[in-house]
């Protein structure tokens, strides 16, 4: 038996809202497998932020930015849009992205699109963002031991997790052997001012947060490193 398979996605599309649910939000068109609709986020310093909002009928969220005329940026998830947008403090992307409904800024939270979100489609992009988050590093400084002035180390990357790392357990680390430049300990340590902001994405002058702080990950504990540290993170790491 032949089955239709643009009835069967508009019989889906049919049972996921009503004509009723989504007639006051504007921008609103079908796909055959979808809905559109216009969505945004503000931000205090950049201002609106506009894009697509697109519901799956197997429940996924992918929003297309229109932020301006270059913007690449065609299948970002609810949260990455909510961050590509500027918008500042925490990450909550139900409250902060709306639509428009009746020329009035709506948040989703508020509308029926999040009815079905909660579905496994969307389960690999919630865990990416939330690894994303788990795995951020904030800067670091070592105290030098000859002139105890402190230098930053930024831990972005493996490697210079590891430089970190190395440096930090070191007993007698000085300021020659900042990997950075090449410095003495004659050099000015940075100011206060400056040593608070450490790169946090929740807030640049951040004193810690569980957004910027890790308690151990395969970023920045080693399995060829024999500190304890280490490796009690290795011995009871989940496989």
């Amino acid at each position: 038996m032949l089955v239709d398979i643009s009835s069967m996605s508009e019989f889906r599309l049919s049972n996921m809202f009503t004509e009723e649910e989504l007639k006051d939000i504007e921008g609103l068109k079908r796909g055959s497998d979808f809905i559109e609709v216009k969505c945004g986020c503000t931000s205090r310093k950049y201002g609106d932020t506009i894009g697509k909002l697109r519901v799956f009928t197997n429940g996924q969220f992918l929003i297309s930015c229109e932020c301006t005329p270059y913007c690449e940026e065609e299948k970002l998830t609810p949260y990455d849009f909510e961050k590509h947008s500027g918008k500042e403090g925490t990450r909550k992307w139900k409250n902060h992205i709306w639509v428009v409904m009746k020329n009035k800024k709506v948040p989703l939270w508020r509308t029926v699109l999040l009815k079905y979100y909660k579905h496994a489609s969307n389960g690999a992009n919630e865990i990416t963002s939330t690894r994303a988050k788990r795995l951020f590093h904030r800067d670091e400084f070592v105290r030098c031991s000859r002139c105890k002035k402190e230098r930053r180390f930024r831990l972005r990357t493996d490697e210079e997790c590891r430089r970190y790392h190395d440096a930090a357990k070191a007993r007698k680390w000085k300021c020659a052997n900042w990997p950075y430049d090449k410095i003495t300990c004659k050099v000015d340590e940075e100011r206060a001012s400056r040593k608070s902001c450490r790169g946090c994405p929740r807030s640049p002058s951040c004193k810690g947060c569980t957004t910027c702080v890790c308690f151990g990950c395969f970023k920045c504990r080693f399995l060829d490193c024999k500190c304890r540290t280490c490796v009690d993170f290795v011995q009871n790491a989940e496989p």
